[in-house]
């Protein structure tokens, strides 16, 4: 199905149905909202087969990992619907007036928090169900009290339409604003702008590319009242194999991380694409495990053409770096549909530190391992990484003042740090923090996974000696 370019005069009317929405479901109840996140949920479940075989049809990603992330999108809608009905969405704190002058005297304060107004939600490539229409962006801001303006990607057009149409549904029978939701299209790039730049959108959540995410992010800058940019980027997710734990269970991790540099065909913006390991012969068997473990490994055809195209590009350009060694190549027949065949290269902690293209990521199934001679080197290399959706450290289970170094810098760097296990995965739930320092997304202090995502469309604002009624509403805005 050809991919609609929406007019400037479509685009303007979802957002216009979206802010007239906006000031009804800002008032709207958490009973309200959790029962629209419920129904939303339920007819994804509903039309499971036909909306995983639209899926499959459009991303290649297969019934098996599409039914996973169907499941993982319904949990998504009733997890909010539950964390709203726990009170989240009008939590308040109060502070008592106290008599007297200040500093011990004090008027009665109420901090509450208010929706921001509608969204526009840029959906991503990789997870056509969980990262889109009704994703997880458009559960939280729906949660918040948040109409949503979706701009579906055109790697799966005939699918978030569908997706669409039924959510529509949903708020025809719920007898709620069908502007409560709304969707644009376009392969243009005219299309997320005109979005971005419509004075009614009052913030933005994207998942995508470095490039996309950042063009998008200057366009929410430069409007005249700027509005906040809640941009997941991309990321490399370095992980660090410490000695103990290549002595103790080389053949067994590297296992373990060919699985997840192949999941997706690479397509995860929690792909390790960087493994750093202390010169030894444990790093050399290590390195043929993950050689022999990645050989085997079956990819399917990627995203788009596109995707696989810039695959091959990532894949030269980092193979064509001085001081750079294939380890296993990639070869490229130049057949954009063909499964991309997994990268493992080499490279010093030197060459690493001290040039940005090796810093850069190649989205697809590649690994580039970095071997280091000593905990400073290790540190050195986190630091020029700079910013990460996710640092892993095997082996740390021992305290020392190496391992407690580079837990540190890791900490610095990236918004979630394993101790054990893989990056990709990344659960549901309040502890999550998905996101991190730039570039791996625009607004660290926010998560766009887990429960808090919610807190992105929530602007805090303090009730000076407020009148009873306006206090009987306990936090919910009028």
């Amino acid at each position: 199905m050809q991919i609609q370019e929406y007019t400037a005069a479509q685009i303007q009317a979802a957002v216009t149905a979206a802010a007239s929405a906006a000031d009804d479901w800002a008032q709207s109840s958490a009973q309200t909202r959790a029962e629209l996140l419920r129904g939303l949920g339920a007819v994804l479940v509903a039309n499971r087969e036909e909306l995983v075989r639209l899926a499959d049809e459009e991303s290649s990603l297969g019934a098996a990992r599409l039914n996973g992330e169907l499941d993982r999108t319904a949990f998504q809608l009733n997890g909010f619907a539950d964390h709203i009905e726990a009170g989240s969405a009008f939590s308040l704190t109060d502070d008592e007036a106290i008599a007297g002058a200040p500093p011990v005297g004090r008027p009665h304060l109420t901090r509450v928090r208010i929706p921001l107004g509608p969204v526009a939600m840029f959906s991503a490539s990789n997870f056509p169900l969980a990262f889109s229409v009704l994703g997880g962006d458009t559960a939280s801001a729906l949660a918040a009290g948040c109409p949503v303006v979706v701009k579906a990607h055109p790697g799966h057009p005939k699918l978030s339409r569908r997706v669409f149409e039924l959510a529509q549904s949903v708020l025809a029978r719920q007898e709620l604003s069908a502007g409560v939701i709304g969707f644009v299209e376009g392969a243009s790039i005219d299309v997320g702008v005109a979005l971005v730049r419509n004075p009614a959108i009052a913030a933005v959540a994207f998942t995508g590319s470095y490039k996309g995410g950042s063009a998008l992010w200057a366009e929410a800058n430069a409007r005249p009242r700027p509005i906040p940019f809640y941009g997941e980027l991309g990321s490399i997710n370095p992980m660090i194999a410490l000695p103990p734990a290549l002595a103790a269970q080389a053949e067994e991790l590297a296992q373990a991380l060919a699985s997840s540099i192949e999941f997706g065909s690479g397509q995860i913006c929690t792909s390790p694409g960087v493994v750093v390991l202390f010169e030894g012969a444990d790093a050399d068997r290590f390195e043929n495990a993950l050689r022999d473990a990645l050989q085997t490994k079956k990819t399917h055809t990627m995203l788009t053409p596109g995707m696989k195209r810039n695959f091959d590009a990532g894949v030269a350009r980092l193979t064509g770096t001085p001081g750079v060694q294939t380890v296993l190549p990639s070869d490229s027949n130049g057949d954009d549909t063909a499964p991309p065949r997994p990268l493992l290269a080499r490279t010093s902690a030197e060459n690493f530190i001290a040039d940005h293209a090796l810093r850069e990521e190649v989205f697809g199934p590649a690994c580039l391992v970095v071997r280091v001679k000593s905990a400073d080197e290790v540190v050195k290399v986190l630091n020029a990484v700079g910013g990460s959706l996710t640092v892993t450290l095997w082996g740390a289970e021992n305290d020392s003042a190496d391992v407690r170094r580079i837990t540190r810098c890791a900490t610095q760097i990236a918004g979630r740090v394993l101790f054990s296990g893989v990056p990709t995965g990344v659960a549901v739930t309040r502890s999550q923090q998905h996101g991190g320092p730039w570039p791996a997304s625009t607004e660290p202090f926010t998560t766009s996974v887990g429960y808090a995502a919610m807190d992105r469309f929530l602007r805090p604002v303090a009730l000076q000696s407020a009148p009873a009624w306006l206090a009987e509403r306990a936090g919910r805005p009028c």
